[in-house]
């Protein structure tokens, strides 16, 4: 999902005629809000608690 939004962000910023503006500034935000809307780190700790656990 992370390339997505950086694909997204970038096809906007070409559309609006910015192609000197980086697309990983603008899409950082989006990614981190992603992240944690989407419970990140609670996935992540758990992923790792059950790989040593197995």
């Amino acid at each position: 999902p992370f390339i997505a939004i950086d694909l997204i962000i970038s096809n906007i910023l070409l559309a609006m005629g910015m192609m000197m503006v980086s697309p990983v500034t603008i899409s950082l935000p989006f990614k981190l809000l992603l992240f944690v809307l989407l419970d990140g780190w609670g996935r992540l700790s758990h992923g790792l608690v059950l790989s040593y656990g197995s």
